[in-house]
C-alpha cells in the first residue's frame, strides 16, 4: 500500500471523541440501565418540608429569594433590553410565570439535590416553553462514557425516555455536589436528616404532653393492707376508667375519684424533660445551618452569631441565595445556547438587590476611583459587558 492509499484511507476515518478516562470505569457496573437515587426523596420531602416548619420555612425563604432576584442577559459588548431568552423566561409556559418556574426549580434542587428543566422546542430558535419536572420522577440513564445518554421520567406506570446525545438537549439537569454519587446531587435536606428527626420528635413529645392536660404523669399507689396486691378484675377496671375519662385534651382537668386505699401521687418534670426544649431549638438551628439560613430570620431563639437582623439578612443573600441562582442562571445560559446558538449568559443584577445595596455602593465608588483602571478594566470589575470603543 502506498502512501497517497495509506493518507486516502485515514482521510475517511472519523476522528478520535476524546472522553473522560474514568468515564468507562463509573458506567461499566450498570452501562444503559437506570441510576437510581439512593435516597428516598419522596419520604425526605414530606417529613422534613411539608412535615416540619422549620424545614418548610428556610426552603421557601431560599426559593422565593433566588426566584425573586433580578436576571440580565448580556454578552461581551452589549445587556439586552429584549431578546427571546428573556421573553421565554417572563411567561414559560402557559400557567407559570418566571417567579413561579423559579421557585419550583430552585425548590427541587435544594429538596433533592436535583433541578430539571424541560425545554418544548421549536424547529429553530430558543424553545417555545419550559417546564420544570419533579426530581423525584426522574431517572438518569447513564451510556458506556459514564455521561447520561438518557433521563426517563416515570408516572403512574408509565415512563417517557428524553434523548440528551443530540446538540438541542430537551432537559437541563442541575445538580448540587455530591462526593459519592456521579449521576445525582445531595441535598440540603438529606444533610438534615438527623436533625429533622430529633425536631419532629421533640414535637411529638410535646404534643403528647398537651394531650395530657400538660402535666407530666403520675403515679396511683395502692395501699393494700399487709402489701396485698389488687385483684385481676380490679387492675383493668382501673386502667380501662383512666383510659376512657382522665386521658386525652378532652379530659383535661377532670377531677378523679379514687377508692379502695387508692392514693395519686403527681410526678414533677425530671431534668431530662426539662430539656426537651433545648433539644428542639438546638435541633432547628442544626436545621437552618445545613439550608444556610440564619436561625435569627427563621425566629429560632438562642442565636447571636450575626449583630443584627440586617447584617443576617445580608448574609443570607450573600452566602446562600446568590450563589445558588448564579450555578442555576450560568447552567440555564449554557443549554439554552445550543437552541439560539447565542453566546449570551443569564445572571442576576447585583445592583438591583437591596440587601446588598451597601456593599455595591462602597464596590462602585472603590471602582470610580481607581485612575489606573482602564474603563474596560472597571466595567469588566463590576460586571457590566464592555463598550465599543473601550481602551
Amino acid at each position: 500500500m502506498g502512501v497517497i492509499d495509506y493518507f486516502r484511507r485515514d482521510a475517511g476515518t472519523a476522528p478520535e471523541a476524546k472522553a473522560s478516562a474514568a468515564g468507562p470505569v463509573i458506567a461499566y457496573h450498570g452501562a444503559g440501565r437506570v441510576a437510581w437515587s439512593p435516597r428516598d426523596t419522596v419520604s425526605l420531602t414530606r417529613t422534613g418540608f411539608a412535615g416540619n416548619p422549620v424545614g418548610f420555612r428556610a426552603v421557601k425563604m431560599i426559593a422565593e429569594a433566588a426566584a425573586a432576584l433580578p436576571l440580565v442577559l448580556q454578552d461581551e459588548t452589549r445587556r439586552y433590553e429584549t431578546h427571546p431568552v428573556l421573553e421565554l423566561l417572563a411567561r414559560p409556559n402557559p400557567v407559570q410565570g418566571k417567579a413561579e418556574l423559579l421557585e419550583a426549580l430552585f425548590g427541587q434542587l435544594i429538596l433533592t439535590g436535583n433541578g430539571y428543566v424541560e425545554a418544548v422546542a421549536a424547529e429553530e430558535g430558543a424553545p417555545v416553553e419550559l417546564h420544570v419536572l419533579r426530581s423525584d420522577r426522574m431517572s438518569v440513564v447513564p451510556g458506556a462514557d459514564g455521561w447520561p445518554v438518557a433521563y426517563e421520567y416515570a408516572v403512574g406506570g408509565r415512563k417517557h425516555r428524553f434523548d440528551v446525545t443530540g446538540a438541542r438537549v430537551p432537559v437541563c439537569h442541575v445538580r448540587s455536589f455530591h462526593p459519592q454519587d456521579d449521576h445525582y446531587g445531595l441535598s440540603a435536606m438529606q444533610a438534615a436528616a438527623q436533625a429533622l428527626d430529633v425536631h419532629n420528635s421533640a414535637s411529638a413529645w410535646a404534643k403528647a404532653l398537651l394531650d395530657n392536660a400538660a402535666r407530666p404523669s403520675g403515679a396511683i399507689v395502692y395501699g393494700g393492707a399487709d402489701g396485698a396486691s389488687m385483684a385481676a378484675d380490679q387492675y383493668d377496671r382501673l386502667v380501662n376508667e383512666l383510659e376512657s375519662h382522665h386521658m386525652g385534651a378532652r379530659n383535661a382537668g377532670r377531677p378523679m375519684l379514687l377508692e379502695g386505699g387508692l392514693d395519686w401521687k403527681p410526678m414533677g418534670f425530671s431534668p431530662s424533660d426539662m430539656e426537651f426544649q433545648k433539644t428542639k431549638e438546638a435541633a432547628a438551628r442544626d436545621i437552618a445551618l445545613a439550608f444556610g439560613v440564619p436561625p435569627m430570620l427563621l425566629g429560632i431563639p438562642g442565636e447571636a452569631t450575626y449583630a443584627n437582623y440586617q447584617e443576617a439578612h445580608r448574609a443570607f443573600f450573600r452566602l446562600t441565595v446568590l450563589p445558588l441562582a448564579t450555578r442555576v442562571t450560568a447552567a440555564l445560559s449554557h443549554w439554552l445556547q445550543g437552541f439560539t446558538g447565542e453566546a449570551v449568559m443569564l445572571k442576576p443584577d447585583l445592583d438591583q438587590v437591596p440587601a446588598l445595596s451597601a456593599e455595591r455602593d462602597a464596590q462602585w465608588a472603590r471602582v470610580a476611583k481607581a485612575e489606573f483602571l482602564t474603563r474596560a478594566e472597571k466595567r469588566s470589575l463590576l460586571g457590566l459587558p464592555a463598550e465599543v470603543g473601550d481602551e
